[in-house]
C-alpha cells in the first residue's frame, strides 16, 4: 500500500468494487483499514484511514480470520449451509467473543491513524 511496495494484506472483511476493510500492513506494521468513499465522485476513493495494530489485536483478528476461513472452506465443500456463518458451530462461542472484543479495537482512529493513497494487486 506504500507507492511502488508491495506490503502484506492479511484480510478482507468487507469487499465492494475492491477492498473496504481489513487488516494489510503499512511499512511493514499490521494496520486495520478503511477505504474512503468519495462523495463529490459518488465511489469509492484510493484512499484509506489506517490504524496501527498492536500484537494482541493483531492476533485475535487472526484468530478470527483463520475460524472464517475454516467456515468457507467447508461451506464452499458443502460441509455446512450460510445458517452456521461465519463459523462452524464449534467454533461459534470463540467467534462471537473474538467478535465482541474486535468490534472496539478494529476501528479507524482518525487521531492516532493516518491516510494513505493505496491499491490492491
Amino acid at each position: 500500500m506504500t507507492g511502488d511496495e508491495l506490503e502484506a494484506v492479511h484480510t478482507v472483511t468487507e469487499r465492494y468494487d475492491g477492498p473496504i476493510r481489513g487488516i494489510a500492513d503499512f511499512r511493514g506494521q499490521p494496520h486495520y483499514y478503511e477505504r474512503q468513499f468519495d462523495v463529490e465522485k459518488d465511489e469509492w476513493s484510493d484512499r484509506y484511514w489506517l490504524t496501527p495494530l498492536d500484537a494482541e489485536t493483531f492476533a485475535l483478528a487472526m484468530e478470527a480470520w483463520d475460524i472464517w476461513q475454516r467456515w468457507q472452506t467447508a461451506f464452499h465443500q458443502q460441509r455446512t449451509t450460510l445458517a452456521t456463518h461465519p463459523a462452524l458451530p464449534e467454533e461459534r462461542v470463540r467467534s462471537d467473543e473474538l467478535a465482541a472484543i474486535l468490534g472496539t479495537r478494529l476501528v479507524v482512529d482518525r487521531h492516532h491513524g493516518l491516510e494513505a493513497r493505496g491499491g490492491f494487486e
